[in-house]
C-alpha cells in the first residue's frame, strides 16, 4: 500500500467503525457448548475444549463471574497518537493440571502489520496487562511479560487481560493485522523445577522485601510494628498465591512445553484488525486536565525525606508516568482550612528540570507554588518574585496558574484568597489564579438561595481569580444552569470556567468511583465537552490512606466513596516493580480525553451545533443522567467522525 495515498482507498469494516456489539463478541446470544472430550491433555485437545476465550470492550467491568460469549475477530479504529484498548476474558471449562488450581495458559502476541510493511511492535505499541480486582471490582492493570506471558486460571472464575495499542504520531495510516494466541499449557508430573530466571529473581526480591520490612522494627512505635507485620503477611500471602507458586510448588517435575506446530494447531487465535487513520490527536491536549498528586503520600509510603535526592526521583517518576494519560499533574500538600500548596515542578524556576517539565508539549498547564516547596534562606515574598520573574520570561508562561485554596467556605477563606492573589499580581499582573468552589460564603450569603449565592461568587473574587472552577455536583442533572454560571463571568476579560469532580456527583452521574459503569467513568469528559468548560480539575490521583512501606495494601480513605482520589496504585503492591499501576478508571479517563479531541475535530469542521447533535444522535451522551450504558454507540460516534473528517 502506498503510504501517501493508500489510506484514501481504505474500506473500514462496519464492525471496526461501530463494532461495540459484534466485533467484540458482545451480544446476547447464548454460547452453546458441546460435551467435553474425554482427554484434558493440552497436547491432544484444542485449547478451546479446555478454556472459553472471548473479547469485551474497554468500557465493560468484566468480573470473575462473567459468563462466556462467542469469540469473534476484533476490529478497532484509532487515530495517530491515540491509545485504543479491549479486553480478553478467559474462563476454564475443566481443570487440566495437577499443580495449579485449574490450569495455565500461555498468551503470545504478534506485531500488527500493514500490507505496506509498516508495523506496530509488541512491547512498544502493543501491551498486555492483567486485570486485578480491588475490593472485588476489576480495576488494577498489572503489566505482563511480552511477547509471551503465562497465567494461571482459577476454576469457576473469569480472568481478564487488558490489551492496549498505542499508535505513534508518525505511524502511516492503513489497515494493520495481527493476532494474539492463547494456548493451554501441558504440565507433566509436577512443576517446581522449571522456574525461569526472571521468576526466581522476582520471588527472591519479594522475599527480601519482606525481610526488609520486618528487620528494622526494634524501637519502632507499636502501631508501625503492627502495620509492618500486616504488610509482610500480605506480601507473603501474595507470593504464595502468585501464578509462579500455584504452578510450581505442589510437586516435583517440569513443564513440558509443547512443540510450536502443536501449539499452532490447538491454540485459540484471536484475530486483530486495526484501522489507523490520518487524524493526529494533538500532542498538547485541547483540554487542560490538571490532577493532583499528594507528595505527602509519596513521602510516607516510600520513606523518602522531603527535598532529598530520592524524593526528587520519586516525584519525577510519577510526573513522567502520568503524562502518557494526557493529564497535567501537579503535586500538592494540604494545609489548614483547605489551604493548599500546589506545584508541578519540585525544582525552582531557574533549574533546567523545571524548564524541561514546563516546555514538554504534553503538558497543557502547570501550577506555580505560592511559597517555597523546599525551605530556603530568602523570604517568601522574595522567592515568589524571583520565581515569577523567571517564568514570565519563558514562552510557556501561558500555561501557568496558581491554585491557592480549595473550596473556600466563609468570608475569611475568600479574604485569604484575595490577599494571596494580590501578592502574586504585584509581581505578575497577567498571572492566572484558579479557585475551586461549590458554594458561596456560608457566613455572609451573597443571594437569597444557595445556588444564587454560588453563582455570585465571581463578584466576590474578581479580580483576584481568573479561573473559576466549579463542582459538577452543584449542577445535578440541570445542564440549563450552566448558562447562569457562565453569564456571571467576563470571558472577554481573561476569565475562564473550569469544572471538577470529587466526592460528588454520585451515581448515576459521571464520576470515577470504583464500581461505576465504564461508560459512566468515560462520560466525565463527554460532560465537560458538552457543557463547554475550558479546563478540568481532579483533586487527587494517589490519595489513599497512609502507609509506611511501598508494598502495603492500598486502602481507600474513610468517609469517601471507594476509588475517590485514587486513579493509580504503587507498583510494589503487585510485584517488585516500582512503576505505578494504572486503574481501569485512569484508562477510561484517557479514552474520554481522546473522545474530547474527536468531538473538537468534528466541531472545527461542522460547527458546535452539529457536533452536539452528533453526540446525542449516536446515543452517546444526552445529559448527566442520560448516556449510553453500552459500548456500541461510542464506536458509532467515532466512526461518524472518521467518515466525516477523513482526508
Amino acid at each position: 500500500m502506498d503510504n501517501n495515498n493508500g489510506s484514501q482507498d481504505m474500506t473500514v469494516p462496519v464492525e471496526g467503525v461501530a463494532g461495540g456489539g459484534t466485533a467484540y463478541g458482545f451480544n446476547d446470544g447464548s454460547l452453546s457448548e458441546g460435551p467435553l472430550k474425554q482427554s484434558t491433555d493440552p497436547s491432544e485437545v484444542p485449547t478451546s475444549d479446555l478454556v472459553n476465550v472471548w473479547c469485551m470492550p474497554n468500557t465493560v467491568n468484566v468480573g470473575s463471574l462473567e459468563a462466556p460469549r462467542p469469540l469473534e475477530t476484533i476490529n478497532l479504529l484509532a487515530a495517530r497518537n491515540e491509545r485504543e484498548s479491549f479486553q480478553i476474558a478467559m474462563r476454564p471449562k475443566v481443570s487440566w493440571a495437577s499443580c495449579s488450581p485449574s490450569g495455565s495458559v500461555q498468551v503470545q502476541c504478534s506485531d500488527l502489520c500493514s500490507s505496506a510493511g509498516d508495523r506496530l511492535v509488541v512491547g512498544q505499541s502493543l501491551k498486555l496487562r492483567r486485570v486485578v480486582p480491588v475490593l472485588g471490582v476489576p480495576d488494577a492493570l498489572v503489566p505482563l511479560d511480552l511477547p509471551v506471558s503465562q497465567l494461571s486460571l482459577l476454576p469457576g472464575e473469569t480472568s481478564v487481560i487488558w490489551v492496549s495499542i498505542d499508535v505513534p504520531n508518525g505511524q502511516p495510516p492503513g489497515q494493520y493485522e495481527g493476532e494474539i494466541v492463547v494456548s493451554a499449557m501441558k504440565m507433566d508430573g509436577g512443576c517446581s523445577d522449571n522456574l525461569g530466571k526472571d521468576e526466581k529473581d522476582q520471588l527472591c526480591t519479594e522475599l527480601k522485601n519482606c525481610l526488609d520490612i520486618m528487620e528494622p522494627i526494634e524501637g519502632k512505635p507499636m502501631d508501625e510494628v503492627v502495620e509492618r507485620i500486616k504488610c509482610a503477611s500480605s506480601s507473603l500471602r501474595r507470593i504464595l498465591f502468585s501464578p509462579s507458586f500455584a504452578e510450581f510448588i505442589s510437586t516435583n517435575g517440569s513443564t513440558d512445553m509443547m512443540e510450536e506446530d502443536v501449539v499452532s494447531n490447538l491454540a485459540v487465535r484471536i484475530k486483530l484488525r486495526l484501522t489507523v487513520w490520518e487524524f493526529i490527536i494533538p500532542v498538547t491536549p485541547s483540554l487542560p486536565a490538571v490532577i493532583g498528586v499528594s507528595d505527602t503520600v509519596i513521602e510516607d509510603r516510600f520513606g523518602v525525606e522531603h527535598g532529598s535526592e530520592e524524593w526528587y526521583k520519586k516525584l519525577d517518576l510519577h510526573f513522567k508516568w502520568l503524562l502518557q494519560y494526557r493529564i497535567s499533574p501537579y503535586f500538592c500538600k494540604w494545609g489548614e482550612s483547605m489551604r493548599v500548596l500546589t506545584y508541578t515542578s519540585p525544582w525552582p524556576a531557574d533549574h533546567p528540570k523545571t524548564d524541561e517539565y514546563f516546555s514538554d508539549p504534553r503538558l497543557a498547564a502547570y501550577a506555580v507554588p505560592y511559597r517555597h516547596v523546599i525551605a530556603g534562606d530568602d523570604s517568601r515574598e522574595s522567592h515568589l518574585r524571583k520565581e515569577v520573574e523567571i517564568l514570565r520570561s519563558k514562552p510557556h508562561w501561558n500555561k501557568a496558574y496558581f491554585y491557592l485554596w480549595d473550596e473556600p467556605l466563609n468570608m475569611d477563606h475568600f479574604h485569604n484568597v484575595r490577599k494571596m492573589a494580590s501578592e502574586i499580581y504585584a509581581y505578575a499582573p497577567d498571572a492566572r489564579v484558579l479557585t475551586t468552589y461549590y458554594c458561596g460564603p456560608g457566613d455572609a450569603p451573597l443571594a437569597p438561595t444557595p445556588f444564587e449565592s454560588f453563582v455570585k461568587v465571581p463578584n466576590l473574587l474578581r479580580p483576584h481569580t481568573q479561573i473559576y472552577c466549579t463542582s459538577e455536583w452543584v449542577l445535578g442533572n440541570r445542564e440549563d444552569l450552566v448558562k447562569d454560571i457562565v453569564e456571571e463571568l467576563q470571558l472577554d476579560n481573561r476569565e475562564e470556567w473550569w469544572t471538577y469532580i470529587c466526592l460528588g456527583p454520585s451515581d448515576p452521574h459521571p464520576n470515577w468511583h470504583l464500581g461505576m459503569r465504564g461508560t459512566q467513568q468515560r462520560a466525565v469528559m463527554w460532560r465537560v465537552w458538552k457543557e463547554g468548560g475550558t479546563g478540568f480539575l481532579y483533586w487527587g490521583a494517589n490519595c489513599y490512606e497512609k502507609a509506611t512501606v511501598p508494598s502495603a495494601e492500598v486502602r481507600f480513605r474513610r468517609g469517601l466513596p471507594p476509588g475517590d482520589g485514587v486513579l493509580y496504585y504503587p507498583g510494589e503492591v503487585f510485584s517488585s516493580s516500582s512503576e505505578p499501576v494504572a486503574s481501569l478508571r485512569l484508562e477510561r479517563l484517557l479514552s474520554g480525553l481522546q473522545d474530547y479531541e474527536y468531538l473538537k475535530l468534528y466541531e472545527s469542521k461542522y460547527g458546535r451545533e452539529e457536533a452536539l447533535k452528533l453526540l446525542e444522535k449516536t446515543g452517546v451522551y444526552m445529559g448527566p443522567e442520560r448516556y449510553t450504558l453500552e459500548h456500541r454507540p461510542i464506536d458509532v460516534l467515532r466512526g461518524e467522525v472518521y467518515n466525516a473528517c477523513r482526508q
